[in-house]
């Protein structure tokens, strides 16, 4: 399927990440930008900013629409807090997003190394705030608790998808379990900023997506991110459909219209696109 116009005039050029590409490569950094092949990388990478993978770049599971590699993951590296901490305090970060591939292999799939990551930036950089893009970690609460408590100020799981097309988006995740990991950190947490993500494109329907978002408020998650699923490969699944910029801005109506204190819907959108501010409209709302 051929994209669009409105995707291709978006996508700024990749180009301008060659310098900030360069400079994570010599401190030994991953970040999601590159390894998910994110539309957006030459935009953000421009403006300084970057959303930081910790615990390596294999993933243990293997989703249709994720481009980072699947595998057997390399050893943790126990510098590597440090590292993110000072390379966050080099780029003078106000806001930072910390995620991770899947690491079922490690015990409560690496909550503790999340949080060692937190703890060196927030002592490095009193003044960041510091954002979470968690996996599942299979519904361990002791896991998410640990996340929690280690003193972020915003915590993200993304659903992704509808709950019907699980099976074959993410053949390896649950969507009541998802609901469930944003659901227990309220509870937990009551005053935490909770954030999630949908990609869309996929085969969903209107009202699928209306019903997540309804589902999402449910559970306390006021900050919500929608944007258009772009097939990283040919061994991936396919765009069934390209989102037309219009029922986005309409996903952002309803939302807003639905109590969400932040919605950023959008074609290139990404969950950690613009997390600064949308943050800060989080805050003014609440």
């Amino acid at each position: 399927m051929i994209a669009p116009d409105w995707i291709k005039e978006a996508i700024p050029r990749r180009k301008y990440a060659k310098v900030l590409r360069q400079r994570f490569n010599l401190r030994k950094l991953h970040t999601v930008c590159e390894e998910a092949k994110c539309p957006n990388i030459g935009e953000c990478f421009q403006q300084g900013t970057a959303t930081f993978l910790i615990m390596g770049n294999i993933c243990t599971r293997n989703c249709g629409f994720c481009a980072v590699k699947s595998g057997k993951p390399d050893p943790l590296d126990p510098d590597e807090p440090i590292r993110v901490a000072e390379e966050v305090k080099n780029l003078k970060l106000k806001h930072t997003v910390i995620t991770s591939p899947s690491r079922d292999d490690l015990p409560h799939g690496g909550a503790s190394f999340f949080a060692e990551v937190v703890k060196e930036i927030k002592e490095r950089n009193p003044h960041t705030t510091v954002e979470v893009l968690i996996p599942d970690f299979k519904g361990d609460l002791d896991a998410l608790k640990e996340v929690v408590d280690s003193g972020i100020d915003v915590l993200n799981h993304n659903v992704e998808t509808v709950p019907r097309l699980y099976p074959v988006v993410r053949p390896e995740a649950n969507y009541e379990l998802s609901l469930n990991v944003l659901k227990e950190a309220s509870l937990y947490a009551p005053s935490l900023a909770l954030k999630s993500g949908l990609i869309v494109g996929l085969g969903e329907k209107k009202g699928e997506v209306l019903s997540v978002m309804i589902d999402l408020l449910k559970v306390n998650c006021n900050i919500l991110t929608i944007g258009q699923y772009l097939c990283p490969s040919r061994k991936h699944l396919p765009v069934k459909r390209y989102v037309h910029p219009e029922e986005f801005r309409e996903y952002k109506a309803l939302g807003e219209g639905m109590g969400f204190d932040c919605i950023v819907s959008a074609p290139l959108v990404r969950s950690s696109y613009h997390a600064e501010e949308a943050l800060r409209a989080y805050k003014e709302k609440s």
